[in-house]
């Protein structure tokens, strides 16, 4: 897919070119800067001390040495003092200008740390916004494979009351499934009460569910039974005006992924994939099942994957880098290609 949260040690991220959160000197230090230096060779030393430094914001590149990267871009991040020290443009041009440099060294694919967020002390939470949006904003008019490379868990915040709101949906849900199913299995036993579970409509694990048929599918002339799900994301896409390239971007898919869609009337997608194209064209919950149920798939309260997928559409937030943070930090599959 175009952007990536991955879990991984970014000194064997085996991209085109990796960023490095140098200091000022570009001659090494802690943290991800040494672990660079160290993975890279002395060599790497040699040419950082011909380069004179680099300033807050900018960005300098060198080769990658022993590291399976190409190239390395260094780039200083800003210090974080009070949020309103110009520290967002600071971090904001780190991202931009890195993504500059690698675009004009011809590179298909670069790997990130979160800038700042160690011991430069920027709120994780913000600077994986500002890195977000920035990337995104790229990719919007550029074809690159990009990685926002954390090392491990900690390292990795979307932002303490977003993640509560979403783990209280989730458990709320949980606990209307295994309500039902406690029930059933009083009455008639556990086998028959996970099939009852299984097979109840979801309006009985959530008050708020509407009928599929209202204001849905059954008033729409233009539903096709017969259509695949090629032809039935291709007929939307038309629908909401978008151009294919508007809609896979937003999807987070490649370019290259989406010809095979388009291409194969009978291209059964993953269920990431399918659902990257519901949250891109900002289709309802009944849309996005009947959308879904092309590929052969459907939302289920039994697993944190598709409650999350549920909670974001409910919210009426599609976007998809945003509902890929709230993956990757409840330890799901991302969305997209």
């Amino acid at each position: 897919m175009p952007f990536e949260i991955v879990r991984n040690d970014i000194t064997r991220m085996a991209v085109d070119a990796i960023v490095n959160a140098a200091n000022a000197s570009l001659l090494g230090g802690g943290g991800v800067d040494g672990a660079i230096h160290r993975a890279a060779g002395p060599e790497l030393l040699k040419e950082c001390k011909a380069l004179g430094g680099c300033k807050t914001g900018a960005a300098k590149i060198t080769r990658g040495y022993k590291l399976p990267a190409k190239y390395i871009i260094h780039t200083v991040g800003p210090v974080y003092r009070d949020g309103k020290s110009g520290e967002s443009e600071l971090l904001r041009s780190c991202y931009s200008e890195s993504l500059a440099l690698a675009k004009a060294y011809s590179c298909e694919s670069v790997a990130f740390p979160l800038i700042s967020a160690g011991a430069y002390g920027y709120p994780k939470a913000e600077a994986l916004r500002i890195a977000v949006d920035t990337i995104t904003e790229f990719l919007s008019a550029n074809d690159m494979t990009v990685y926002m490379v954390v090392f491990d868990r900690a390292s990795f915040d979307i932002g303490e009351e977003l993640y509560r709101d979403i783990a209280e949906y989730i458990d709320d849900r949980y606990e209307k499934k295994h309500r039902i199913l406690r029930q059933g299995r009083d009455i008639c036993g556990e086998a028959q009460a996970r099939s009852f579970a299984s097979f109840a409509p979801k309006a009985a694990f959530e008050e708020d569910s509407a009928p599929m048929v209202a204001g849905g599918a059954f008033d729409d002339l233009s539903f096709e039974l017969d259509e695949s799900f090629s032809q039935m994301l291709l007929r939307k896409i038309d629908e909401k005006g978008m151009t294919d390239a508007q809609c896979y971007k937003k999807a987070n898919i490649d370019r290259k992924l989406f010809s095979k869609i388009r291409s194969d009337v009978n291209y059964k997608p993953s269920k990431p994939t399918a659902i990257a194209f519901a949250i891109a064209l900002e289709l309802p919950l009944w849309e996005t099942e009947e959308l879904l149920k092309k590929a052969g798939f459907a939302l289920s309260h039994s697993n944190k994957f598709d409650i999350i997928i549920e909670y974001f559409i409910k919210k009426g937030n599609y976007s998809i880098f945003a509902i890929n943070e709230a993956l990757f930090a409840f330890d799901q599959s991302l969305l997209g290609g």
